[in-house]
């Protein structure tokens, strides 16, 4: 699912123009972090993720997460 979160957010900030200057691990923060990403970054992301996977783990309501691997953790547990 990591690499999944990778793939997907490189894709976003191709799109925008971007580049990720670190690899996107696991720690990696999406706001406020390495990342030039926003919050309407991290709703397309939400977006692309549940139409590759099927999966929404926000279904039942908003869980929080910071990291990438908290975020693949939510998609994991769905």
């Amino acid at each position: 699912m990591l690499d999944l979160i990778a793939r997907e957010t490189a894709r976003i900030l191709t799109e925008k123009g971007e580049t990720i200057a670190v690899p996107l691990t696991a720690d990696t923060a999406f706001l406020d972090g390495p990342l030039p990403f926003d919050s309407l970054d991290l709703a397309t992301l939400i977006v692309a993720l549940e139409g590759v996977t099927g999966k929404d783990p926000f279904r039942q309501g908003f869980r929080q997460f910071n990291t990438a691997g908290e975020l693949a953790a939510l998609y994991a547990a769905a």
